[in-house]
């Protein structure tokens, strides 16, 4: 998958309807995600770059546990797209 905007924006939408927040924070931190007091947070590093934030997205989706009945037909289609390829990744 492409480093852009476009890409990022897709990624961001399965997280967004898998009722996760998103927030980009300024720090010295490893981009991630957390559950803080019960809610689903994923925290990303504000100064990353598109090609950065794609790709930690990328990273982090496989792990995430997300209910794909919730997800657009779109977003569940790109959903099984990065599943299948972190674990050809693994």
């Amino acid at each position: 998958m492409k480093a852009t905007q476009a890409s990022l924006d897709r990624l961001s939408a399965i997280v967004h309807e898998a009722d996760y927040l998103m927030r980009y924070e300024r720090g010295t931190f490893q981009s991630g995600w957390c559950l803080l007091e019960q809610k689903r947070i994923i925290v990303l590093n504000k100064f990353l770059d598109t090609e950065g934030r794609v790709n930690t997205l990328l990273e982090l989706i496989p792990q995430l546990p997300i209910n794909v009945d919730k997800l657009t037909h779109e977003s569940q289609k790109l959903y099984e797209e990065v599943k299948k390829e972190a674990a050809h990744k693994a």
